[in-house]
């Protein structure tokens, strides 16, 4: 699951990544109205997490913008402002729902999953990634290759979830680093090649053919041979 946030507290937002992370999703984060709309209208993400109070362009404006524009990306709107007409002019302006805050992540979680089942298939992102007979299903987290399930820790998730996101690209460490690690630095470092490893060996080991694959001098690729 890929979900873009839009929050101008840091801190809120830093909270809001950890903790979607830690159920696998892989977080962006904006910190203003202008860049979310961008990043929204550029990107692929499964759910969008709006502030409605934002600098430069206000949630609903974001939201407005995106739905004149064809874009039906689920869009959960946060807001302080917790009145019905408040709720009412959230909803009216595009978005699919409307959190109250202080909230619990729980909640705003099964929302999110709520609006992912929801979701009109060719609308939106699928909820099931396949390349060849590897299958994840990104709302049950259920991992399966050749009709066997698959267990995997939250950051091997994460990190084949983006891998096969990206099939049959070519994927760097730094791409990794930034973005299933959420890391700006260190290029250089083994982690990646550690859990790289790791995966491979639960995915691939005991299957033919082998889907990850190292590109030697670039990064890794998933691919159906």
């Amino acid at each position: 699951m890929r979900v873009l946030i839009i929050e101008d507290d840091g801190q809120l937002a830093a909270y809001l990544a950890k903790a979607f992370g830690e159920v696998g999703a892989l977080v962006e984060h904006a910190a203003d109205g202008r860049d979310g709309l961008l990043q929204a209208a550029g990107g692929d993400y499964d759910v969008l997490v709006v502030d409605r109070m934002l600098p430069l362009l206000d949630g609903l404006g974001i939201v407005r913008t995106l739905r004149a524009s064809g874009d039906k990306t689920p869009v959960l709107i946060l807001s302080a402002l917790g009145d019905v007409d408040d709720r009412v002019e959230g909803l009216r302006a595009g978005g699919d729902d409307y959190l109250v805050k202080p909230f619990a992540f729980s909640e705003l979680h099964a929302r999110v999953e709520a609006l992912l089942r929801r979701a009109v298939p060719g609308d939106q992102p699928a909820t099931r990634l396949v390349v060849a007979d590897l299958e994840m299903d990104l709302l049950t987290r259920e991992v399966v290759r050749a009709g066997e399930r698959i267990a995997l820790q939250p950051r091997e998730f994460r990190l084949l979830e983006y891998l096969m996101r990206h099939a049959g690209q070519v994927v760097t460490r730094t791409m990794l680093l930034e973005q299933v690690w959420d890391y700006n630095f260190d290029p250089q470092t083994n982690v990646i090649d550690v859990h790289v490893s790791r995966l491979r060996g639960k995915i691939d080991k005991d299957f033919d053919p082998p889907l990850l694959q190292t590109v030697r001098g670039a990064g890794y690729v998933l691919r159906a041979a």
